[in-house]
């Protein structure tokens, strides 16, 4: 097949069109990623120090109900060692059937304070995280990112492409789950 001289200035222009488009359509497809830090968005944005600081509300309240049955035992303890020797056998098996019951209603109070604690920890971090993801993603759709990763999902990244700040600004902004 002969190509000529004609068509050969055909196939150079159109070549030529490639080589003088190729690079905006190559630029054009430039991967723009992101990473986030969702552990520092949660100890540095607001909602996350507001969620931060019920979780810890609510452990304190816990704890403190724990104590006070701990001291309750602790008193009851105390007392039937002082009285031990004045007791009746039945006042003192008694009196250790009651520690016992404290102890066990200690036991079972603390377990399920931590079932609760855990599940309201669960709870309100995994709200802040949907959040968070959520205007994540706007912010990609937006700024055209082709992915946005969570930091505890990368092995190495430079530092350059960590939009955790832009997004903890943009979450305040918004007044992200802000109660």
């Amino acid at each position: 097949m002969k190509i000529g001289k004609l068509g050969w200035i055909g196939v150079l222009g159109v070549m030529a069109g490639i080589l003088v488009f190729s690079p905006a359509a190559m630029a054009a497809d430039v991967a723009k990623i992101g990473v986030i830090d969702f552990q520092k968005v949660l100890t540095e944005s607001e909602a996350g120090k507001s969620v931060q600081g019920r979780i810890q509300e609510k452990g304190k309240e816990m704890e403190k109900s724990l104590m006070a049955l701990g001291q309750e035992i602790e008193a009851l303890s105390e007392q039937m060692t002082r009285e031990a020797m004045v007791m009746s056998k039945e006042k003192r098996e008694e009196k250790q059937r009651e520690i016992e019951i404290k102890k066990y209603d200690f036991q079972s109070l603390q377990k399920k304070f931590q079932m609760e604690f855990r599940e309201l920890e669960s709870v309100e971090v995994d709200k802040l995280k949907n959040e968070i993801f959520a205007l994540a993603e706007k912010i990609g759709k937006k700024e055209g990112y082709l992915l946005i990763i969570e930091k505890t999902a990368a092995i190495y990244y430079p530092t350059s492409i960590d939009m955790t700040d832009v997004l903890i600004e943009a979450y305040n902004k918004k007044g992200g789950g802000a109660e």
